[in-house]
């Protein structure tokens, strides 16, 4: 048989490090590591939640071969050409792990390439593409019958995250968490425009929750672009104004040889993370309190209780938002105008009850609390104290959160999937 090339489409660092991670090692266990009979690519598409670090992360799996940065893709989508002039086996499989479901259909029709896709919530381009690996029959049931057979469910890739969790050190002995302690998670946000609400807010309810439930332990898994004094900064009243709205919390970094964290004024000590990504930590978090985001996926689908929170304290936070609203915010002499006309049009987005943490949008209803408005810390930490002193309702949010997510195993089937397309590809005469 003809050597075999395997290209990997992907974006994110949570699909590097959930999707692409076990399923590259699942082909090679399925598929052999003879890398004269097969070759993996990984070609990275744009995304926003990109740390920069995608490219290095995914050198250090060595059951890839090579690895493009997702600022070459669209030469290499329009063109057909890497930035290294990779040459292409003439048989091969492309399989999609995170991106636009476009990519495969078109890269798979220049390479003369068989296409595996995995669908998580959609499944898209059916007539073009020859197979997908889906998370859950539903997902079968909205496509048109003549394409139901080139679907699979193969379950949950995120699922796949607890197998590498043994591969780690223990977060209990790195974070120096006693027997008997908690461990609450504050994700506090990645860009200025959550950080300034988001330090002093977590701060304030940790402060409240400890006073309450001594025997809390605190962590920030710190985002990987942002660096630890400019964290620090969002937790000093003086470098950011808005900590006055939280009743001016105020916190100090300490770095230590071979750790980090924020000391209150009222001495709690809040531990930094910088491991990222940081499934490991977040799944052993009792629970976590959370801003809107990515982040409300991941704790998801790791099952993990949270408290999604959404402080509109700020009115000029709209400044920082990225695109057009961000633009009109900022034109001279009309940007507060515009910055007033953009809150007010989102409270009434939110006092709809539209759904905004992820859970609750795969699950069409409220399975964690979701907190807009002029959030007082102590307001928030109530929730977490009436958790910890009911267990039971922890245990059934946590179910809950498992529910709605697929089985275990994803990895595995879906390189079953690969193998059956590269199978099935005829030798070129």
């Amino acid at each position: 048989m003809q050597p075999l090339d395997i290209l990997i489409l992907s974006n994110g660092p949570g699909e590097l490090t959930t999707w692409v991670r076990p399923v590259v090692r699942a082909i090679r266990q399925c598929m052999g590591d003879d890398r004269q009979q097969m070759r993996i690519s990984l070609v990275l598409s744009p995304c926003p939640n990109a740390s920069g670090r995608e490219v290095a992360i995914a050198q250090t799996y060595p059951e890839i071969d090579r690895v493009q940065g997702a600022e070459h893709f669209f030469s290499f989508l329009l063109w057909g050409k890497t930035a290294e002039g990779w040459d292409w086996r003439d048989r091969g499989v492309v399989v999609f792990l995170g991106g636009d479901q476009l990519f495969p259909v078109v890269i798979g029709k220049r390479l003369g390439y068989s296409t595996v896709v995995y669908g998580e919530w959609e499944t898209r381009w059916h007539a073009w593409i020859d197979r997908f690996g889906v998370m859950k029959p539903e997902l079968i049931d909205r496509v048109a019958p003549k394409y139901a057979h080139k679907l699979t469910v193969v379950g949950d890739l995120m699922a796949e995250a607890a197998a590498f969790q043994s591969e780690q050190l223990k977060i209990s002995e790195l974070l120096q968490i006693e027997e008997g302690q908690d461990l609450i998670g504050l994700l506090v946000g990645s860009k200025p425009s959550k950080l300034a609400q988001g330090v002093p807010l977590c701060l304030a309810i940790a402060h409240h929750l400890h006073a309450i439930c001594p025997q809390t332990k605190f962590v920030i898994p710190v985002a990987p672009a942002l660096d630890l004094l400019t964290l620090a900064k969002f937790a000093d009243p003086i470098q950011n104004p808005i900590a006055s709205a939280f009743g001016n919390p105020a916190a100090e970094l300490v770095q230590t040889q071979g750790s980090a964290y924020l000391k209150t004024s009222e001495g709690l000590q809040v531990s930094l993370w910088t491991e990222s990504p940081a499934y490991s930590l977040l799944s052993q978090c009792r629970l976590c309190f959370t801003t809107v985001g990515a982040n409300t996926a991941e704790l998801g689908s790791l099952g993990v209780p949270m408290v999604v929170m959404l402080p509109t304290q700020q009115l000029d936070a709209m400044r920082a938002w990225d695109g057009l609203p961000g633009l009109l915010a900022n034109l001279p002499g009309v940007g507060t105008l515009f910055a007033k006309l953009i809150n007010a049009c989102f409270l009434w987005y939110l006092r709809t009850h539209r759904l905004l943490a992820w859970p609750n949008i795969w699950a069409g209803e409220a399975i964690v609390p979701e907190l807009w408005g002029h959030l007082q810390p102590q307001q928030v930490a109530e929730v977490g104290i009436d958790w910890l002193h009911h267990p039971e309702k922890l245990e059934q949010i946590s179910h809950k959160l498992r529910q709605i997510r697929g089985e275990a195993g994803a990895a595995q089937k879906l390189a079953q999937l690969v193998k059956q397309a590269a199978n099935e590809q005829p030798d070129s005469p």
